[in-house]
Parts: C-alpha cells; structure tokens; sequence
C-alpha cells in the first residue's frame, strides 16, 4: 500500500513537472466545460451549476486571465489563457447563463445538439432520471426486451431504481440512438409517464437559440443530432451525426457554423474516423472531454477541457490552479 501511494505521488509530481516546463515555453489554453446554469432539486449527473457560483466563476475569470474564444487563433497567445465552453443546448443557457455572461463580459461557445431542439422532449439522460427517479408509484420491477439483451431489475425501492437508472445510463451510452430510443419507449410504459418533459430540463426552442446566438458574446458550435457517442456508430452514421447538426443549425441561425464538441468526449466516445470527418464537414477545431491543456502542438480536432462543476468561488479557484499543472 505505502509503495503503491509513493508511485501514484511519484507520477502525479513527474506530470505536474512536465507540465510547468511545458508551460514556460508555450502558454496554454485551458479550456473549461459547463452544461447548465440553473438550480435544480435532483442533479444526478451534476451538471447544474447556480447562478451566483457561475458569476462568481466568471467574474474570477475575468480578473485573472486573458478570455479566448473556442474557434480563436491561440498560436500567439502570450500568457496563460481561458475558453468557455457549453455542452448540449439546455434552454437555461439562454435564460439564466447569457444575461450573467453579458453582465460580466465573458464570450463562451455554446454547443448544441440539434435533435431535441424546439421541442418538449428532455435529452435522453435526463427522461431517464425523471422516469426512474421522479415519477412513481412504480412496479415492482422493469423488464427490459431487447434482441441482444434482456435483462430484469428490482424497483420496488428507491435503492434499487437507482442501480437501474446507473445501469440503464451506462448501457444506454453504448448504443445507437434507435435501440436507445426504443428502451426509453419500453420504460415509458412501465412507468405510465408521458413523453413531455420537465419545463426545468427542457432543451432550448428554436427562438431561444437564435437569441442566444445573436450575442456579440456567443459563439454556437455543433454537437451531433441524438448525442450519441460517435464511437458507437458506424462511418456513415458519424457522418450523418456530424453534417446534419452543422447544417441544420446553419438553417436555423443563417451562419457558418465552424466549431464542433463530440457527445461525451472521453477518448474512448470518439475515434480517428470521427475526427477525420468533423475536418471533412468543415470544421475548424473540435472539442473532447478529457483533462489537459491546448498548445500550439494540440491536435485542433482533439482539444482538452475542463468539466466545472456546482463550485464555490474558493474551491472553483483552487480548481484553476490545480488544472494548469495536473
């Protein structure tokens, strides 16, 4: 146990080295991820953060670092820099998130995953929280039927909808949108939920959309159709996945649009095809969802960020410092 931790503190101290040499001669981009600006009662997945946290957040921001802009130029960037992004396209990010971002000052690029837009559906991961979690009273157990998995859970309790709802959230990562769809179908049944959504986790309408992108502050990126992690489907389907949110979006707002994030973002959601073809579609820079720093040297398809969490100004700036060296 004690030589294990000395290896573990041995490699963090050697990365954090690294990583400050690396510093010296080329100042990074730190590239930070939000999902959500709002106050919810359940966040299973975390990605609320509040209102005065964000302000807080941005406001430190602000004071402390030069603010790029995603689809920026950061080859001459002088000094450690900073880039806001968004994920998804929930409607607090024109509601609650502009208004504080325009107070403050701050640019961020918003990605949108268009399959859901203007439309009173929740985005897959949030339906699946409201009807195992939200709704009630319940069976005393879910069947799911499926060709390549059946499979039963318990559910009269809430310890045990809960191992569903993980279960069912992992599974549903890991496979195609229809198959996704047609789960989410079956536990709509069980459940006697409709498919209307929360007015709390509703996506953006197409109204909302075009006002957030009118901001001299905003930048709107792509983010897939159904926010499927590319990985899991075939050549074609990325491709349909990438060009038809970029193109729809371009409808919608009547601009290019020149920035993409993949859904998820860990390198293991996304892969060399799904990269080749954001270049293809047009794309300039795409955005992953791992811990690391941009460089001059980052791969333009395959760029680092950050996830921020519901954090206080202290520990949202300790935060900062940690992710230039870690």
């Amino acid at each position: 146990m004690i030589l294990r931790s000395f290896i573990r503190w041995g490699r963090k101290a050697l990365i954090e080295t690294s990583n400050r040499l690396k510093n010296t001669f080329d100042p990074p981009v730190v590239v930070l991820i939000y999902h959500r600006v709002t106050t919810l009662r359940e966040d299973s997945q975390l990605l609320a953060v509040s209102p005065d946290n964000f302000r807080d957040h941005l406001r430190y921001l602000k004071g402390n670092f030069p603010l790029l802009r995603f689809e920026d130029d950061w080859s001459a960037v002088a000094e450690p820099s900073v880039v806001v992004t968004f994920d998804d396209g929930y409607a607090d990010n024109a509601l609650e998130a502009l208004p504080i971002m325009e107070e403050v000052g701050v640019p961020a690029t918003f990605f949108i995953s268009t399959g859901t837009l203007g439309t009173l559906r929740e985005f897959w991961w949030d339906d699946l929280e409201r009807i195992i979690l939200a709704g009630g009273p319940f069976p005393a157990c879910f069947t799911l039927v499926d060709g390549r998995l059946n499979r039963s859970w318990p559910t009269a309790i809430l310890a045990e909808r809960r191992v569903l709802y993980e279960d069912l959230h992992q599974l549903m990562k890991k496979i195609e949108p229809d198959r996704r769809d047609m789960w989410i179908s079956q536990l709509h049944d069980w459940a006697g939920t409709g498919a209307e959504g929360r007015e709390t986790h509703r996506p953006l309408t197409n109204n909302e959309l075009q006002c957030l992108a009118a901001s001299r502050w905003v930048t709107i990126g792509a983010h897939t159709v159904s926010h499927a992690p590319l990985a899991t489907l075939s050549r074609p389907k990325q491709r349909e996945e990438i060009t038809e949110s970029k193109l729809q979006l371009e409808k919608l707002l009547g601009k290019e649009i020149t920035v993409f994030s993949y859904p998820f973002g860990g390198k293991c959601d996304y892969t060399r095809t799904s990269a080749g073809l954001c270049r293809e579609a047009g794309f300039v820079k795409a955005a992953a969802n791992f811990p690391g720093l941009a460089h001059r040297w980052t791969d333009p398809y395959r760029i680092p960020r950050r996830l921020v969490r519901n954090w206080p100004l202290e520990m949202f700036a300790e935060n900062m410092e940690r992710f230039w060296v870690s």
